[in-house]
């Protein structure tokens, strides 16, 4: 439990024992939430709870008459080593010195998992996130979502979720199609056949000219002699695989690992995607624009 909450219940321990003896009236309303939260100034304590101001009105006495009522009626110990209270009519709790001296060697005891929680209490949570198109390594753009993408996985993981880190590799499409045939165009060259060219809009970084010597150095005349739409096919398959691998590497090295990594192909290679889109057009719940559903 964290120590405001902890702080929260105590104070609601006190404001029940006063009501007890009669110091307070018994029908107030006292908040889930809110209870407790950090004043603004650290001359205030750690913790500081408005209650006595809110509830003042009903109770029909000063705000910090309450505030002394309440506080006289908090147990001292543990986390809390001092309760005070200040005007208008404010409850300040100050931790106890002993107790944050503990809390270190806790913290040095826990060590990475110090802090965490069993908010999720075990439940199912997917972060998707990179997910870049596989057509080229990531660049520094990517490497800012994939470091935030982390740190939430990570943050929840701490929460006590069972998190999933996932990398949608976007393999279906247009853009795969381009970088498949620029693929075997570098790979052609390397092998000396010059006179087939990079497609119109296809991929023209230094990096794919590195992947289509290395396939050709792997490979040699293999996909020459095979028809050009199998070749482009069966070569840009082992390019995504190896530019994959350089992908996951780089995201490596900046601490980004997947548990995960769903291929966009496979929705269409059993049926998903076309009995989802037949659902919904269905029910009329698509639409087309400029062409695309």
């Amino acid at each position: 439990m964290l120590v405001r909450d902890t702080i929260a219940t105590r104070l609601k321990d006190a404001i029940h024992k006063a009501q007890n003896q009669s110091l307070i009236q018994s029908d107030l309303e006292i908040p889930g939430t809110g209870l407790v939260e950090r004043p603004q100034k650290s001359e205030n304590g750690d913790f500081a709870s408005s209650f006595p101001l809110r509830v003042a009105k009903s109770v029909k006495k000063p705000p910090l008459e309450i505030a002394q009522i309440i506080a006289d009626s908090f147990e001292i110990g543990g986390c809390v080593g001092a309760v005070f209270v200040a005007p208008p009519g404010f409850i300040n709790f100050k931790l106890s010195s002993d107790w944050l001296q503990e809390q270190v060697e806790k913290i040095r005891d826990q060590a990475e998992i110090f802090g965490n929680t069993d908010t999720g209490k075990g439940r199912s949570v997917q972060v998707e996130f990179v997910s870049v198109n596989p057509t080229g390594p990531v660049h520094v753009g990517h490497a800012r979502g994939a470091v935030l993408g982390s740190a939430l996985a990570n943050a929840l993981s701490a929460a006590g979720f069972d998190v999933t880190r996932e990398y949608y590799v976007n393999d279906a499409g247009t853009q795969m199609e381009l970088f498949y045939s620029s693929t075997f165009a570098r790979y052609a060259q390397a092998r000396g056949r010059t006179d087939i060219g990079i497609p119109e809009n296809g991929y023209q970084g230094a990096y794919l000219v590195e992947l289509g010597e290395k396939l050709a150095e792997k490979y040699e005349d293999k996909f020459l002699k095979m028809d050009e739409q199998k070749a482009i096919a069966e070569l840009g398959e082992e390019a995504l695989n190896l530019m994959l691998q350089v992908i996951g590497v780089d995201l490596e090295r900046i601490g980004v690992n997947f548990d995960v990594w769903f291929r966009e192909k496979t929705l269409y290679e059993d049926g998903k995607y076309e009995a989802a889109i037949n659902y919904l057009r269905g029910r009329g719940l698509t639409e087309i624009h400029d062409g695309a559903e």
